[in-house]
């Protein structure tokens, strides 16, 4: 599988966030590859409040989001979502929701 599957972004992060921040706290539902908090390219001390996280697998990737998602990191809720592939065209992976019609 592409290594893209286990590529997570993490978002609403508190500006104190590191990238070890980010490391140690997502290393508890797997074995990471890489860590990272994009800083301000204006201000490189200044995070922009998001990151991403590479887990050596997708499996772990997949159950690190079910996890991670909305767990309060340094007072804040995370939003954790597997990072879309900047390659056009909307993914047919559905997420929560659908219109699956009433009954």
């Amino acid at each position: 599988p592409p290594a893209s599957m286990a590529k997570l972004y993490i978002g609403n992060l508190s500006f104190n966030t590191t990238s070890e921040d980010l490391r140690d706290f997502f290393t508890q539902f797997g074995a990471l590859e890489d860590a990272v908090v994009i800083m301000d390219r204006d201000d490189p001390s200044r995070s922009r409040g998001f990151g991403f996280v590479t887990y050596q697998s997708a499996d772990v990737a997949s159950a690190a989001v079910a996890s991670a998602d909305g767990q309060d990191l340094q007072g804040r809720a995370l939003r954790v979502n597997v990072a879309e592939e900047r390659q056009g065209g909307g993914g047919g992976r559905g997420g929560g929701g659908g219109y699956r019609g009433g009954g």
